[in-house]
């Protein structure tokens, strides 16, 4: 997957002689005694991470932990001490002052929390604004500005004035400024966090929408835990300047990485975080419609699993077959398909295990995960939910790496909840 973002090594120290608190920081002094011997106040220290393309990555923390200091980084308007930063190839510490305002209207968009719209212009116009100064034609600024007023849902209010909206359509008029200059990263700093909380949770759903169907870069900088899970993927949790862990939501609830981080978390309910894509076995073979029940029954005495998922040569499951059905059929020339259940339930990969639990319990036998466009994703069985909330590996499974879940390492590109199941996992018929 391409990097979008590669920020390494990070500094920044605030002060009158910045070079010498970072020397202090180099030698292991703490932020306490950098204070006073010098003045100089420490916002990063030695801060390293990468955003890849069409990722929303949180960057999150109590106050003064860094976050904002770290976002504005990104594009300069925070001038680092220290360390590299290099967006799509370009090392933005390097740029001259020209060279970086050019960069900044043509690669960024920025959303800040108070929606910094001009109140003298109306919802088009401050749409435009971004456009104007990079002297777009008047023409195809108003067209662009009213697909992205479109876009974020305000269409009907491009003659309103800012004063004549609620908060939250506030922030869908900046959100629309960033999107209509069409950069293809957002950088987005505790955008919602002045908003009411219903309408903060219709921001964020509308957010993570919008990324998935235009599939922005962005980063987003918030302090609340619940909002980071909302918008899904990967978070940089900081603290006194420093990434103190990098992960998926479930694996820093479940694999803290210090106390800091495990007090964090501790009030999230797990089975709310936790996807059933991320929980499903992969492992877990299903069979083709197409093969004979002998074939099939040997296959199911080797895995040891009681039920399976049948999966067509397209990969959709097409039916649920138990170790039961495939012992007790006995007539010659009969194949999986003759014995299969063709109604049995399926869950889309992004499905809570919250939501999923209910139809998990009353289930006998496995239930199909499905990723987009109803490819199969793994299988999934009221025991793989039960050892993933405890945060152990279910008994059947085989460990790869360190374990997270169904014997899954946390940090292994097989959690990807999309990924579908290596061709050598697919049993199809023999020719």
């Amino acid at each position: 997957m391409t990097k979008r973002i590669i920020v390494r090594d990070v500094s920044k120290v605030f002060g009158h002689d910045p070079r010498a608190g970072l020397a202090l920081l180099k030698g292991g002094a703490g932020k306490e005694e950098i204070l006073a011997k010098t003045r100089a106040v420490v916002g990063l220290s030695g801060v390293s991470f990468d955003v890849a393309e069409g990722e929303i990555l949180v960057v999150m923390g109590l106050s003064g932990s860094g976050k904002s200091t770290m976002l504005r980084c990104i594009n300069r308007l925070i001038e680092p001490t220290e360390g590299s930063i290099v967006v799509d190839g370009t090392e933005v510490t390097a740029l001259s002052t020209k060279s970086l305002l050019e960069f900044r209207r043509h690669k960024f968009g920025m959303v800040f929390q108070h929606f910094a719209l001009f109140p003298n212009r109306t919802i088009q116009e401050n749409v435009e604004y971004g456009l104007e100064i990079q002297r777009i034609d008047r023409g195809v600024r108003a067209e662009k500005a009213l697909r992205a007023i479109e876009v974020v849902g305000l269409k009907g209010w491009e003659r309103s004035y800012p004063g004549q909206l609620s908060g939250g359509m506030q922030q869908r008029a900046g959100l629309a400024r960033a999107l209509a200059v069409d950069a293809d990263i957002l950088l987005m700093d505790e955008a919602f966090s002045a908003l009411d909380p219903l309408i903060r949770r219709d921001m964020q759903a509308e957010l993570s929408q919008l990324q998935k169907n235009l599939r922005k870069t962005i980063v987003f900088v918030s302090h609340d835990l619940d909002e980071a899970i909302a918008l899904g993927g990967r978070i940089v949790l900081m603290k006194d300047g420093e990434i103190v862990q990098i992960g998926q939501p479930e694996e820093i609830l479940l694999r803290p990485a210090t106390d800091y981080v495990r007090r964090f978390v501790e009030h999230i309910d797990v089975s709310s975080v936790l996807t059933v894509g991320r929980v499903a076995d992969q492992a877990r073979p299903p069979l083709s419609p197409e093969i004979g029940l002998v074939e099939a029954r040997q296959i199911a005495a080797r895995s040891g699993q009681a039920s399976f998922i049948v999966v067509d040569r397209s990969g959709c499951p097409v039916g649920r077959v138990t170790l039961d059905a495939l012992a007790g059929a006995g007539r010659p020339g009969q194949r999986v398909a003759d014995v299969m259940e063709a109604e049995f339930p399926r869950l889309d990969h992004d499905t809570t295990l919250k939501a999923a639990l209910r139809v998990i319990a009353r289930e006998r036998g496995c239930v199909a995960v499905t990723a987009e466009g109803g490819q199969y994703a793994g299988s999934l069985t009221s025991q793989d939910a039960l050892a993933a909330l405890a945060g152990v590996a279910s008994p059947g499974a085989e460990p790869e790496g360190e374990p997270g879940w169904n014997g899954r390492s946390l940090n292994s590109p097989s959690t990807n909840s999309a990924t579908r199941p290596s061709p050598g996992l697919r049993l199809t018929a023999r020719p």
